[in-house]
């Protein structure tokens, strides 16, 4: 393997053990050599550090580090500190990805000079899965195509809520000094949806992007996953969420961004107020404060009076939607459903 691999593959790994063979086989399955693989133990606690040892021992393109815990966003950034790549992808270590991959991206990135290569990916989920493609057509897009086609329509495509680019890493490639000025910024406390601020302010800062319309990257929908574990911590994650998309994206230079973010953060809130005080409702003093100091939120006191309910899906999120807006817990409190049993 070359001191330079053109692709350097950073994947965090914390207790998938269950999954981490079938990821590894299916990377090493690539007819696609010039890249590192590098895997970062966060400090798991079951088998998967010493699946980890044992692939990295095999194959002399993988390194194993080992840290203590500090999550995931904590392990990409010490492996893009470790790695050497003229171009850096991750993937998720309960995931898979589909023959080829490698080598008709990489191949993209080379014969295009794109900043970004980006695939559509499969959602796996436990009765079906479903392809999630792009709205634009595949190809290669300059500055003034990014500014004139996807960047108006990047992050809400219109319908709520439609991503017009995912906010996912793992089906992306990103080139090195790009995706470094952001990275490293992002604050560990953002759980869930630490991709997002990385992913729209690399978009921006991209020169060019070439979209593949393959999709190459078998997402799991995984019911274990942090994603689907939720308390009132993440009210205060989404707090640090929305200022992080603040600093990483110049709302001046790109203007229709902002009206954008409103609508991503209506639907960021309204999706965690659910479960959040479902969690809490009979705490009645704490329940009531909680959804005050949310409503009085700067970013979501403004999302909220910029999208119109006409705009939002669904009878009961435009009801939430009210309540947030004029500050009625009570009222929240009423239509809320209750909380489904484990």
């Amino acid at each position: 393997m070359s001191d330079h691999p053109f692709l350097s593959v950073i994947m965090p790994v914390y207790n998938t053990e269950k999954y981490l063979s079938r990821c590894l086989d299916s990377i090493l399955a690539q007819d696609y050599t010039d890249y590192e693989l590098i895997l970062v133990d966060d400090g798991s606690s079951d088998g998967s550090g010493a699946i980890c040892d044992r692939y990295a021992a095999a194959h002399s393109h993988i390194r194993c580090l080992h840290q203590p815990n500090g999550g995931h966003t904590c392990a990409r950034q010490n492996g893009v500190r470790a790695s050497h790549g003229e171009y850096i992808t991750f993937v998720d270590s309960d995931d898979w990805i589909a023959d080829g991959m490698y080598s008709h991206m990489c191949s993209a990135a080379r014969s295009t000079g794109a900043d970004i290569v980006h695939c559509d990916f499969t959602a796996v989920m436990p009765h079906k899965t479903k392809v999630c493609s792009i709205p634009f057509p595949a190809g290669f897009y300059n500055k003034a195509q990014l500014m004139e086609t996807v960047y108006p329509n990047m992050i809400y495509f219109g319908t709520y809520f439609v991503f017009g680019i995912a906010p996912n890493l793992w089906n992306k490639l990103f080139r090195r000094q790009i995706l470094e000025k952001y990275l490293f910024r992002l604050p560990h406390d953002i759980i869930v949806g630490e991709d997002g601020p990385i992913t729209y302010a690399c978009m921006l800062k991209a020169s060019s992007v070439y979209f593949c319309d393959k999709a190459y990257y078998y997402y799991r929908s995984n019911t274990d996953s942090v994603s689907h574990h939720i308390d009132a911590k993440r009210l205060s994650e989404n707090h640090v969420m929305f200022e992080t998309y603040s600093q990483f994206i110049d709302q001046f230079a790109y203007p229709f961004i902002q009206t954008q973010l409103h609508y991503f953060f209506v639907y960021q809130s309204l999706l965690t107020f659910l479960l959040v005080f479902q969690s809490i409702r009979s705490e009645s003093a704490r329940f009531k404060q909680l959804f005050l100091a949310e409503c009085d939120n700067p970013y979501i006191r403004e999302a909220f009076k910029n999208v119109p309910y006409k705009d939002i899906t669904g009878l009961h999120n435009k009801l939430y939607a009210v309540c947030v807006r004029h500050r009625l817990p009570w009222l929240f409190k009423l239509i809320l459903p209750k909380q489904r049993d484990a």
